[in-house]
């Protein structure tokens, strides 16, 4: 028998979404595939909460939509805007230094959110609008924090700046609620092992008409994740090369059960299994990573390891002694955080039994927790809440 995994992604496969994955080849150019490709786009247009943009989808992971998003937006040399806060957002700026575009980057503590304040003084401050782009990581998973990315609309807005605003919702998006239209998101990354609940294997990309219009003069290189291949080709059910037909099959499926359960549901149960993880974590006197509880992650949970513990060796431990997954501390908090993943379909049940498997890996490697404290907390949280 195989237990939860508890970690930001891959998350658990719903046996639905596994069984829709599981099916014969099918002809990808044959006129069943136009029962599987046209439902799923516009059913990821829906989760985005977009009816003006369009949605393409690229047999690969997050990590390709954020190449596609800065490949077809953007040319060599291009002044980008973006804030180092985490490793997803540090990765992201790495890669737009390879491509040679031009970063300005704000360094935040790890455990912040992304320097609204500071954006808003450099957008303001660009009057002759040097600045193509602005990255925003919308759900910061090395450090279990959440970004407003109303509020970075908001001061776009305020300066009156007609950057394209790119966002990671990798982590975040059919997990926490995201609103594409709303809030003038240009490119939305995500991929299908988070909130979809599907295997890693697809890159789940929003594009606005704005974001389209800009493809048409970008001059970086592209051709695996160029958005006019997919964009000519998926009106009629068509793809630029071989799709992954089971995992689209399984993304139909997965916009089919979150719609069935509606997506303020969804947000609202992700919401509430989190704060069931937090009040364990503060039974245990552990701090969390996000500096603040407007700041904290409805789909993973950072949490403070004390000093002299290593928090990679207690996952590591956790794995080889019960057999159950936690996340690892990456890059600068390495070794100082562990993180419980709360996305997908993880249950009280399930959300109960990974707090009891922290608390006796904890005890195992000497950190000084009430063996069930954290569980009761959480179990006096579901009882008053559920």
């Amino acid at each position: 028998m195989t237990n939860p995994v508890f970690i930001p992604g891959p998350t658990n496969i719903p046996e639905r979404i596994r069984k829709a994955c599981d099916m014969p080849t099918l002809d990808h150019r044959s006129t069943a595939f136009k029962e599987i490709l046209p439902p799923a786009l516009a059913g990821v247009k829906r989760i985005l909460k977009t009816e003006t943009g369009e949605a393409v989808i690229f047999p690969g992971s997050g990590t390709g939509g954020w190449e596609a998003a800065i490949s077809n937006c953007l040319s060599p040399g291009d002044k980008v805007l973006a804030s180092d806060f985490g490793m997803f957002s540090r990765k992201w700026i790495d890669m737009c230094n390879r491509h040679g575009l031009d970063l300005q980057v704000v360094t935040a503590p790890w455990g912040q959110g992304l320097p609204v304040d500071d954006f808003a003084t450099i957008l303001a401050a660009d009057t002759t609008h040097e600045i193509k782009a602005v990255l925003a990581t919308h759900n910061e998973t090395a450090t279990g924090v959440r970004s407003d990315i109303a509020a970075l609309r908001a001061a776009m807005d305020a300066a009156g700046h007609p950057a394209l605003l790119l966002v990671d919702g990798v982590s975040s998006i059919a997990s926490m609620d995201f609103r594409m239209d709303e809030w003038g998101v240009d490119v939305a990354v995500t991929g299908s092992q988070k909130g979809f609940m599907l295997p890693a294997g697809l890159a789940i990309v929003g594009i606005s008409q704005k974001a389209i219009s800009a493809m048409e003069t970008a001059k970086l290189p592209r051709f695996y994740f160029d958005f006019r291949d997919m964009l000519a080709m998926n009106p009629s059910a068509g793809y630029p090369y071989t799709p992954s037909v089971g995992l689209l099959n399984g993304l139909k499926t997965a916009i089919d059960m979150l719609e069935a359960e509606g997506l303020e549901n969804v947000f609202a149960r992700h919401a509430y299994i989190a704060e069931g993880v937090r009040a364990a974590v503060r039974a245990w006197h552990l701090p969390i990573c996000a500096a603040s509880p407007d700041l904290y992650s409805d789909t993973v949970t950072a949490i403070v390891v004390p000093n002299g513990i290593d928090g990679n060796a207690l996952v590591a431990h956790a794995e080889t002694r019960y057999d159950t997954s936690f996340g690892a501390g990456l890059g600068d908090v390495a070794g100082k955080v562990f993180r419980i993943g709360h996305l997908g379909v993880l249950t009280e049940v399930q959300a109960l039994a990974g707090i009891a498997t922290a608390e006796m890996a904890m005890a195992d490697m000497g950190i000084g927790v009430t063996p069930g404290a954290g569980t009761a907390a959480a179990q006096t949280y579901f009882c008053k809440n559920g």
